[in-house]
């Protein structure tokens, strides 16, 4: 296990996924900066109970790692951060600073790779072609369609699920079992809700 910075937030980040996020409170102006001249990442959890800003809040047990890419100041104070999502974690014991920043002991969770299966080929297309509306910035890495993994991580961005379906599919250690969750909320006509 080791430590690491948490910034709890009302959304979930899948491996492989990216994070657009303002940062203004201090305490992540200052995790951000840390991060930056260390080269290591941070760790995004679903907000179990409490607000983004303020005293820290308590997350979900399982979360995911945030490598910064990119971040811009849009004004004084206002961070514009870009980062990319990295392995997942489950949380151990915790720690607040009084400033309120939360971090803890994590421990990697395994991800097991799965080839995308040929049953599932109308996701892949579906995702493909709205990742190609919407148009990939180049700083991230370049989709990986045959993996069952990185697909089912997609479709769950974009899918308009709640959180907490997203947090449960998160918490799935079987790539292949959230992917069959997925493809329930994918009637063969079902391209257009993907947004």
């Amino acid at each position: 296990m080791s430590k690491l910075p948490l910034f709890p937030l009302r959304l979930v980040l899948f491996p492989g996924g990216r994070l657009n996020v303002r940062v203004f409170e201090q305490r992540y102006l200052d995790m951000i900066t840390i991060c930056l001249k260390s080269d290591s990442p941070f760790g995004v959890c679903l907000i179990k109970q409490g607000g983004e800003v303020g005293t820290a809040a308590e997350p979900y047990d399982v979360g995911t790692l945030a490598h910064v890419v990119t971040c811009d100041f849009e004004q004084p104070g206002i961070l514009q951060v870009s980062a990319r999502g990295g392995e997942r974690f489950r949380i151990g014991p915790t720690d607040v600073r009084k400033d309120q920043l939360l971090s803890a002991e994590v421990g990697l969770l395994p991800e097991n790779n799965a080839a995308m299966p040929e049953r599932h080929a109308r996701l892949r297309e579906s995702l493909r072609q709205v990742l190609a509306q919407a148009g990939a910035p180049s700083h991230f890495p370049p989709p990986q369609w045959d993996d069952a993994g990185w697909v089912g991580g997609r479709l769950a961005e974009l899918l308009p699920l709640p959180v907490s379906l997203k947090q449960a599919l998160l918490e799935m250690d079987d790539v292949l079992a959230r992917l069959e969750v997925l493809a329930e909320f994918f009637p063969d006509s079902a391209v257009a809700h993907v947004r």
